[in-house]
């Protein structure tokens, strides 16, 4: 089947958050957040509305061929071998993550990130009273690299518990070579450091790049993993809410269960079950379409922002649809960039400045939409900087 990622579709009456704007941002392209504006696979919407046609939503019992589709979909794309037990449920990755450093991290303990971060791990980690520890990456002639010597300083010094890394990254498009998960990986394992791997952006890497699981590598870093996966950035599922959170060590998912269960952590919701294995047994040539066509926005971008004169440049993604554009030749300062986006070029991004360390001076693009609409928001924006 061929899929029609052109198409427009309204979303304005549908409770969007990502369409829902702001006071005085009423005419901007919303490229914000991270949900795509295409339809997801007809078997999904068909899974749930026979579900919706049964007409009882009552409690829905734990299926296993839940779990199962999910560890398929792992092994096939890429060649990790996970099993159903591992899999503790949750409705989203940013939750789980909340649970779990209550689970391994003592109060006022250490938690370390790599920034630019997706900024919810910070804010979550904050909001349980534990410290946010940063490691800051290197921008080098426009690729980011990881400090490993800083890294492993920052842990000792601060004597960390856990590490939470984005991978691929987001909000930098980064993926992580094997050898470079490696390195992360000894650190860690020197240092008694569990990681939390948020791989929901797995799906989304373009040619010449791979995805490594992280608890794939060895035994001795599954033994220290929690990987985290979800069918919703993939397919647009985020308002079904359904997340995978694999922990191979039992001694270690058993901990964290435990402090699932003080959450009073519930079943997922009956509609969730069903579009999500759907998405997993019947979703891989739309994944394999979509990612095509993400790559033509992409060359679309690409050569928009040439226009720029240098102005604005692409820190060239490797994964994801998160664009990390680096806008600091324009000299403004965090307030007065997301100005010129909202008031000039009418377009609503995500202030880099927000990422930490590092993200002044960048915005974050979504380009998971129509074409049409990358057209319209690249000339709004060389329009808005001609005047400026």
């Amino acid at each position: 089947m061929k899929y029609n990622f052109d198409e427009i579709i309204d979303r304005t009456k549908s409770n969007s958050v990502k369409y829902t704007p702001l006071p005085g941002q009423e005419d901007t392209i919303p490229m914000w957040i991270a949900d795509m504006d295409f339809k997801s696979p007809p078997e999904i919407a068909q899974a749930t509305m026979a579900v919706a046609e049964h007409g009882v939503f009552g409690y829905t019992e734990y299926d296993l061929s839940y779990e199962q589709s999910a560890c398929d979909w792992m092994l096939r794309n890429f060649n990790w071998t996970c099993y159903p037990k591992w899999n503790i449920r949750a409705p989203g990755i940013v939750f789980a993550i909340s649970v779990i450093v209550r689970a391994l991290v003592p109060p006022s303990g250490n938690v370390i990130v790599l920034e630019p971060v997706y900024f919810p791990f910070r804010d979550t980690v904050i909001a349980n009273e534990r410290n946010i520890i940063v490691s800051p990456l290197l921008l080098n002639d426009g690729k980011y690299d990881i400090d490993f010597a800083d890294f492993e300083k920052k842990i000792k010094e601060n004597d960390v518990k856990l590490f939470i890394q984005c991978s691929p990254h987001n909000p930098l498009g980064r993926v992580s070579t094997k050898e470079e998960l490696e390195e992360l990986g000894a650190i860690c394992l020197r240092n008694k450091v569990k990681v939390i791997s948020d791989e929901i952006h797995s799906d989304f890497v373009f040619p010449d790049y791979h995805h490594t699981v992280f608890a794939g590598i060895s035994s001795e870093l599954a033994n220290i993993s929690i990987i985290c996966t979800a069918p919703s950035k993939t397919f647009n599922l985020a308002g079904l809410q359904a997340s995978n959170i694999f922990v191979p060590n039992e001694e270690l998912r058993l901990t964290i269960e435990k402090e699932f269960k003080k959450a009073a952590r519930a079943h997922l919701n009956i509609f969730s079950y069903a579009g999500a294995r759907a998405a997993y047994l019947y979703g891989q040539d739309w994944r394999n379409q979509l990612i095509d066509y993400l790559q033509k926005n992409l060359d679309f971008l690409r050569t928009e922002l040439v226009k720029t004169n240098g102005k604005i440049k692409l820190i060239e993604p490797q994964g994801t649809y998160l664009m990390w554009l680096d806008c600091r030749e324009l000299n403004l300062s965090d307030d007065e960039l997301n100005d010129f986006f909202i008031k000039k070029a009418k377009l609503r991004l995500v202030i880099g400045a927000e990422s930490g360390i590092g993200g002044s001076g960048f915005m974050r693009m979504n380009i998971a939409c129509p074409k049409a609409i990358i057209e319209q928001a690249t000339s709004n924006l060389l329009k808005a900087l001609e005047e400026l």
